[in-house]
C-alpha cells in the first residue's frame, strides 16, 4: 500500500470549513502516481497507457483544512485488461472518505483495452489489499 501525506490548502474547504467533496478525488488522482509509475514510469502523456473507467466516492466522516490527511492507495481486483485502485483518506485517526478507480490498460491509436503484461501484474499483486 503506498501513503502520501495531503496538507489540505484553505481553498479545498467549504462555506462550512470543512474539506470540500470536490477535493477528494483530486487527492486520490495525485496518490495514484506510484501505480501510474509502474506501467509508465517516465509518466510521459504523449505514451500514456492507462484510462480511466470509472470512479466512486463515499465521505464517511467531517474534515477540516487545518490537519493533514493521509491518503493511502492499494490495489483491488486485477483483471484482464483493468484493475481496481482502492483508496482511503485519514485524518487525525479517522477514516474520512474512501474510494475505487477503476483503470483499464489502454492502446489510444487503436482506442482499445490491452491485456495488462505480466511483469507489470506481478508489481500490482505486491499492492493487493483485502
Amino acid at each position: 500500500m503506498f501513503q502520501l501525506e495531503i496538507e489540505p490548502r484553505f481553498c479545498d474547504t467549504d462555506a462550512l470549513g470543512h474539506i470540500s467533496n470536490t477535493a477528494f478525488p483530486v487527492w486520490f488522482e495525485q496518490a495514484r502516481k506510484p501505480i501510474f509509475e509502474i506501467f509508465h514510469p517516465n509518466l510521459d502523456v504523449k505514451t500514456w497507457p492507462l484510462i480511466i473507467a470509472r470512479i466512486e466516492l463515499d465521505l464517511l466522516a467531517q474534515s477540516y483544512w487545518h490537519m493533514p490527511v493521509e491518503v493511502r492507495t492499494g490495489i483491488g481486483k486485477i483483471g484482464n485488461s483493468s484493475f481496481n485502485v482502492v483508496q482511503e483518506a485519514w485524518q487525525d485517526g479517522k477514516q474520512i472518505a474512501r474510494g475505487t478507480a477503476v483503470m483499464i490498460h489502454f492502446d489510444y491509436t487503436n482506442e482499445k483495452a490491452l491485456p495488462i503484461p505480466d511483469d507489470i501484474r506481478e508489481k500490482l499483486v505486491q499492492h493487493l489489499v483485502a
